[in-house]
C-alpha cells in the first residue's frame, strides 16, 4: 500500500467528501484521523468501522474548526501529521445586503482560517522529516463565483491563494501542497436537497438534477466522493511529487466554460 506508515489527519471527515477522502487514505495504507466539531459515540464507532474495513488504525478527534486553538491542537493531540486534508466547510446562501455578519466570520472561519491554523502547526513536523503532503479542499467556487454565495466563493478563492503560498514557502523542503476544487459532488447533504429542488420546480428527480442542480456542471453527473479520494491519494502519492501549488479541478467541467 503506497501510504503505509504515514499518519493522514483530515478536518470534516464525519460525512460526505471528508469521510470519503478518509476512506480512500486508508484503504491506501495511511493512519487516519478522522474529526469534527461533534464527539458522539457514532464519530468513534465510524473509525472503528473504517479501522475493521482496511486494517489501518483510525482515530477519531473532537476539534471545532472555527477555532484557531483547536485547530492548531487537533495536530498536536494526532502527534503530528504527514498527510494534512483541509476539508471542513459549511454553507450558508443569502444576498449580500442581507448574509449575516455572524454567517459570513464562520464561514470564513471554518472554510478558510482553519486551513491555515492546522497548516501552520503541521508544517514544521513535516519540514523537519523532508516529507509532507497538505491537500485543501477548495470549490470550483474557488476559481469562479455565483450570486448569493458570498462569504463562500470568498473563503474558497483564500484557500486556492493560501495553497498557492504554501506551496511556495515548502518549495525543496520535500512537501507539497495543492488544492482540489469539486463542483457538485453527490453527498448525503445534496441527497437530502433533492426532493425540495423536485418541489420547488415541480420536477421529477432526473430532470430537477440535470436543469437545476448540474446545470453548470457540463458532464451532467455528479463527481462522487471515491473520485474526491482517488484525487487526494494522487496528490499524496510519489507519482504527484512535483505537483504543487496548483489547483485540480473535479467538476465535470464546470469550470472550462
Amino acid at each position: 500500500m503506497q501510504l503505509a506508515g504515514k499518519r493522514a489527519i483530515v478536518t470534516g471527515s464525519n460525512s460526505g467528501i471528508g469521510l470519503g477522502i478518509a476512506r480512500e487514505l486508508a484503504r491506501a495504507g495511511a493512519d487516519v484521523v478522522l474529526n469534527s466539531y461533534t464527539d458522539d459515540a457514532e464519530d468513534h464507532a465510524l473509525a472503528r468501522e473504517i479501522a475493521a474495513e482496511t486494517g489501518v488504525p483510525v482515530r477519531y478527534i473532537q476539534a471545532d474548526m472555527s477555532k484557531g486553538d483547536q485547530c492548531r491542537a487537533l495536530i498536536e493531540q494526532a502527534g503530528g501529521c504527514d498527510i494534512l486534508v483541509n476539508n471542513a466547510g459549511i454553507q450558508h446562501v443569502a444576498k449580500l445586503e442581507e448574509f449575516p455578519g455572524d454567517k459570513w466570520d464562520a464561514i470564513i472561519a471554518i472554510n478558510m482560517s482553519s486551513a491555515f491554523h492546522t497548516s501552520a502547526a503541521a508544517l514544521p513536523g513535516m519540514y523537519a522529516q523532508g516529507w509532507g503532503r497538505i491537500v485543501n479542499i477548495a470549490s470550483a467556487h474557488g476559481l469562479t463565483a455565483s450570486p448569493f454565495k458570498s462569504a463562500y466563493v470568498t473563503a474558497k478563492h483564500g484557500v486556492v491563494g493560501l495553497t498557492k503560498t504554501t506551496a511556495l514557502e515548502a518549495a525543496g523542503k520535500g512537501v507539497t501542497c495543492n488544492a482540489i476544487c469539486p463542483g457538485y459532488v453527490l453527498t448525503p447533504i445534496v441527497e437530502k436537497q433533492i426532493p425540495d429542488q423536485m418541489k420547488a420546480h415541480d420536477m421529477d428527480r432526473e430532470t430537477v438534477i440535470k436543469e437545476v442542480m448540474l446545470a453548470r456542471q457540463p458532464s451532467g453527473e455528479f463527481a462522487t466522493v471515491e473520485q474526491m479520494g482517488g484525487t487526494a491519494v494522487f496528490l499524496c502519492s510519489d507519482a504527484a511529487a512535483q505537483i504543487t501549488g496548483t489547483t485540480i479541478s473535479v467538476d465535470g467541467g464546470w469550470t472550462a466554460l
